[in-house]
């Protein structure tokens, strides 16, 4: 029984996540309701409370288990840290890309999460300091290969991840037209360009 109970408790926690990233999607993480989410997920209002303190919290769960995701993807055999071939810098933008396009509904939420709320802004800035350090090492030999970026490591892989997000933004709001495949090969060239001063 107690087996049943635990999934039955999953099965609603997992309910919950889906029907928030629904809502968010929809009206936007300010203007979601606990009341929105849990009738979306077709469960009793009381029962948000047996998982999630607050849409707060529950926010912050969505984004530890994006977090999770992207780590998984992290052990890719094909992953390449030499940011100086261009094949490199392309799979890291198609999987950033693909990992923002999947998770748009909790990357705006947090994003608005982050403008009314202190902690979540600093949330937010701890997440792009550790996605940045997590691959700081691909491009900290450039010195030394006698290739020059435009910044600081920090702030040059800063430059990556914000092409990545603004021009999705404008994707999305259809003020660019640009396929995925356009869109990755083009930020590719651009960050490749810019961390390298090569042409490819």
């Amino acid at each position: 029984m107690g087996g049943s109970r635990r999934e039955k408790s999953a099965e609603t926690e997992q309910a919950l996540k889906d029907a928030a990233r629904q809502v968010f999607a929809e009206h936007g993480y300010l203007n979601a309701k606990i009341t929105d989410i849990t009738a979306a997920a077709g469960r009793a209002a009381g029962s948000f409370y047996n998982h999630f303190a607050s849409k707060e919290e529950l926010l912050q769960a969505l984004l530890a288990d994006i977090a999770a995701a992207g780590d998984e993807r992290a052990v890719d055999p094909e992953h390449s840290g030499d940011f100086a071939d261009p094949a490199a810098v392309r799979y890291h933008v198609r999987g950033y890309w693909t990992f923002a396009r999947e998770n748009t509904a909790v990357l705006r939420a947090i994003g608005q999460a982050a403008q009314v709320s202190p902690e979540f802004a600093r949330i937010v800035a701890g997440f792009g300091t550790a996605q940045r350090a997590d691959i700081a090492g691909h491009v900290s030999d450039f010195p030394d290969r006698g290739l020059r970026l435009p910044g600081s490591v920090d702030a040059s892989l800063a430059m990556m991840f914000a092409a990545v997000d603004g021009t999705l933004r404008m994707v999305e709001d259809g003020s660019v037209t640009l396929t995925d495949e356009e869109a990755i090969e083009s930020i590719t060239r651009f960050v490749y360009r810019g961390l390298t001063g090569r042409d490819y």
